[in-house]
């Protein structure tokens, strides 16, 4: 007898895509959901999401929350607690689309809120850290109530389904950003829940992920050292807060980011020029627990740029394309042709070699 869907583990699955205007300009969300269709194979419905960078331009200097909530009891919780903490310029209902693909809905709320002036000052906290500390409080205290996107003028919209269905019933086709990334889930490990698809997002910072992380635990731990709670036994989720670490708190660039989680072999260290030798010897010593090891390619997005990656050793696929000033990011090349049917420069990156796209300076 034939296996059925769900019953057959593939290591290789999950679909991610992204694409990217360097001028700025903002298109539809309708582009990355196209991208997702070639590639339905790849997932199983039990998991897809999408995150839009410069999708609340009137909110631009607001942190937009989107938050799950099992029922009105934990609703009723959760904005008890960002009352105290925000100042709520905005709460509404997410606007979605009901679709027979799309079940057990839960109640989705988005908030756009800023840090109360009187809570940074008394705890000596700065905004981003202080959004930080409330998404883990939320998360790992309320029962029920789960923070899913809590960045700038950026959003994540994510469901048990498949990732064409979750972008039709979020509506997605109504939202416009300069930048857009896309996953197709099949999960391995983890059972497939409306939290746990990808994206996953801490601030701005979002990660969509194919592949199998063996280094899991050691990075979980190094990384819930420095306040960070992994809760949902999932590789992304910890490959989203190594970003926000390294990028945020310690001031670290996309590339350098890249140095670390996909660190180069010694042996091509030693062939590197002094200076960029002694860079990179210092960035795989001094952050030698947050090596990722294991299959994956990522792509993570953030205010202004993307960055895809490769592991080292290349065991999950990545294709880049570009046409004119958009830059399209898949697993598979036909998931680029379904965005830009005329797409240039076509090529595979190699293992642990970033491929960054920077919007222009001003043009978001």
């Amino acid at each position: 007898m034939k296996p059925l869907e769900g019953q057959v583990r593939i290591p290789s699955g999950c679909a991610i895509s992204a694409v990217i205007a360097k001028d700025g300009a903002r298109m539809s969300g309708r582009t990355v959901i196209e991208s997702m269709k070639p590639m339905h194979e790849r997932s199983n419905g039990l998991g897809g999401g999408f995150a839009g960078y410069g999708i609340y331009p009137e909110y631009r200097d607001l942190y937009a929350l989107h938050l799950f909530y099992q029922d009105r009891e934990s609703r009723r919780q959760g904005e008890e607690l960002l009352r105290e903490s925000f100042e709520v310029v905005q709460a509404e209902d997410i606007p979605i689309r009901k679709i027979p693909a799309i079940t057990d809905i839960p109640i989705i709320k988005r908030y756009f809120v800023a840090p109360l002036q009187s809570l940074l000052s008394r705890l000596q906290l700065d905004e981003e850290e202080f959004v930080v500390r409330t998404v883990m409080r939320i998360n790992t205290t309320l029962d029920g109530a789960y923070v899913f996107s809590s960045g700038k003028n950026m959003g994540t919209f994510k469901a048990v389904g498949f990732p064409e269905d979750v972008g039709v019933f979020y509506r997605l086709e109504e939202y416009e950003g300069y930048s857009w990334t896309a996953h197709g889930r099949y999960p391995t490990n983890t059972p497939g829940w409306w939290g746990g698809a990808h994206p996953f997002t801490l601030l701005d910072r979002s990660v969509v992920h194919n592949g199998e992380i063996s280094s899991y635990d050691a990075n979980r731990r190094f990384i819930e050292m420095f306040g960070y709670q992994c809760t949902l036994q999932t590789d992304t989720e910890v490959i989203t807060y190594i970003a926000d670490y390294l990028m945020r708190r310690k001031g670290l660039s996309a590339s350098e980011t890249a140095s670390v989680v996909a660190a180069p072999f010694w042996s091509t260290i030693e062939r590197k020029e002094p200076e960029e030798r002694e860079k990179l010897t210092w960035l795989r010593t001094v952050f030698s627990s947050l090596l990722i090891t294991g299959p994956f390619s990522i792509v993570l997005g953030y205010t202004g740029g993307l960055m895809a990656l490769n592991d080292r050793l290349k065991l999950r696929s990545m294709v880049v394309g570009e046409k004119g000033e958009k830059v399209y990011i898949a697993s598979e090349e036909a998931a680029i042709r379904a965005m830009e049917p005329e797409a240039e420069n076509i090529w595979a990156p190699a293992g642990g070699e970033p491929v960054i796209v920077q919007v222009k300076e001003g043009a978001f």
